[in-house]
């Protein structure tokens, strides 16, 4: 099911194999996707040309600074090579200092915004596409320079050519980073309007509906996006549309489903309260989607990209927790088989990409922090085993583990009785032993739970030779750790001391 699209909407440029230019397409925006979830990186996007069908663009010079000035006194005169000499210079601004060189020449961006309002449709895609090089640039002065075409390029997303909307959308995507004067002019011109027009009017469109979130998610990774974005996007139709395809097409793959997901992590993540995105069915739509993956996941099918897809919904999830009425908790995320899926994320993903095993454990601790029913899943789906034996790892993937064994034994005092019989204690009793101080003093807290849910819980631990371990904290170096030790020792452990002698068993 979640199979990528082995032919892709987007064409090779001239010169290398049509399969070969994919690859590298494909290597390329996964890169850029691992950049953005991993360090929250806006990225610009470049469209292949599609025209890969057309004769080989032969140009007077090596493709450099003299060919841009050369085409652009070439493009200033009318005639029948104009057409040629606009693909010319589209392939020339693929270099960063003819860039820079472009736009010096006077009245160069007016020069295009007349070629891409004109009448000749060809001379308006080639445009289009040299804006597009433009946008893609890595010098920030670029962008605002093409502030005169952006009305065009807005107006033209309720065209009915899915290239030239396509183009037009990346344009402005890539825009939109390196200015907040593109930006807020964009804003101004009603780009969110223009977007949700967009994306009613080519909602079956995948290529047109993947290029709509990736420009709405380049404009909500704003500094200010919370202030000035958000809430215009929230009072658009465009989360509803977002959840509708927030979908892996099993044809065209994961792509559109990623940027959603981006878009919906970028919203939850920029408000307080997400009552809107509750209220217009977020929570279960993503948990649904996580327990559909999960499935895929366990069953050893891990095709490339899907953790790209998990991981935003992960943090959709996790944030939407925080603001779900404790009262809802249980139907607005679904059912318990969503514990499931992040177990099967946790195991997958711990070796390979283990930031993603830990949000997953996040997760799960968001979701057993409040609700009894999901506690009450991860012991009777058996599912606490595997929780356990990922204590003695690190990365913080042991600490947040912990804390949902914790939320667990909180719930219910059988819980902790269950929990013991399950091999926890002697866990513990490994974990109280680590240098790591959040470890040691989580450690205890899920302790102390255990050892008050029932008198046998705590023979079963001095048995253990706990005692001993908790009689050497005493001696620690913080002093939150001694003195917990200390008060488990003295009021809940102490009296049991003489069952190692009954038992024949050493005491320390």
């Amino acid at each position: 099911m979640w199979r990528l699209n082995k032919v892709r909407h987007k064409a090779a440029r001239q010169g290398d194999s049509l399969e070969e230019l994919k690859l590298k397409r494909r290597e390329h925006e996964k890169a850029l996707r691992q950049a953005r979830r991993d360090r929250q990186l806006v990225s610009k996007r470049l469209l292949l040309n599609e025209d890969e069908d057309q004769p080989e663009v032969t140009m007077d010079t090596n493709s450099g600074e003299q060919d841009v000035v050369s085409l652009f006194h070439r493009l200033q005169h009318t005639g029948p090579e104009r057409e040629t000499h606009l693909r010319a210079l589209s392939k020339a601004l693929r270099d960063p200092s003819a860039q820079l060189t472009f736009i010096k020449q006077e009245n160069s961006i007016h020069l295009l915004v007349g070629l891409l309002t004109g009448s000749n449709a060809t001379c308006r895609l080639q445009a289009v596409r040299c804006l597009h090089e433009l946008s893609h640039s890595p010098h920030t002065n670029v962008a605002p320079t093409c502030l005169p075409a952006t009305p065009y390029l807005l107006t033209y997303l309720s065209g009915q050519s899915t290239k030239f909307t396509e183009l037009c959308l990346y344009t402005l995507g890539n825009l939109c980073p390196d200015s907040d004067v593109v930006k807020d002019k964009l804003l101004a011109q009603g780009i969110i309007p223009a977007l949700t027009n967009c994306i009613e009017n080519q909602r079956h469109n995948l290529a047109v509906v993947e290029a709509v979130w990736f420009t709405l998610s380049q404009l909500l990774q704003a500094k200010d996006a919370a202030e000035k974005i958000v809430p215009m996007v929230l009072a658009s139709s465009l989360p509803s549309h977002l959840l509708s395809v927030l979908t892996p097409d099993p044809k065209f793959g994961l792509a559109p489903a990623i940027e959603c997901a981006w878009c919906l992590h970028y919203l939850t993540c920029s408000v307080k309260d997400n009552g809107v995105l509750l209220a217009h069915g977020a929570l279960p739509r993503c948990s649904s989607l996580l327990v559909s993956l999960g499935g895929a996941v366990a069953e050893g099918n891990k095709e490339e990209e899907m953790e790209l897809l998990i991981c935003p919904l992960l943090r959709c999830v996790g944030n939407l927790l925080s603001s779900c009425p404790v009262e809802d908790l249980s139907t607005q995320a679904g059912d318990v088989r969503i514990v499931v899926a992040l177990c099967a994320f946790l195991q997958a993903y711990l070796q390979t990409q283990p930031a993603l095993a830990r949000e997953s454990a996040w997760v799960l601790n968001n979701l057993t922090a409040y609700s009894s029913a999901f506690c009450s899943a991860l012991l009777t789906l058996n599912l606490v085993p595997g929780l356990i034996r990922l204590l003695p790892l690190s990365q913080g993937i042991n600490t947040m583990v912990l804390r949902v064994l914790a939320n667990i034994a909180h719930k219910k005092k059988e819980f902790g009785v269950q929990l013991a019989q399950l091999g926890l204690l002697s866990a513990l009793c490994a974990t109280l032993k680590m240098a790591n101080h959040e470890m040691v003093t989580l450690s205890m807290d899920v302790l102390f739970m255990l050892v008050v849910s029932a008198p046998q819980v705590a023979e079963e631990f001095v048995r253990q030779d706990g005692l001993s371990l908790l009689e050497a904290l005493q001696y620690n170096s913080e002093g939150e750790i001694r003195q917990r030790a200390t008060h488990l020792v003295e009021h809940h452990l102490l009296s049991y001391s003489s069952i190692c002698s009954v038992d024949n068993t050493p005491c320390s």
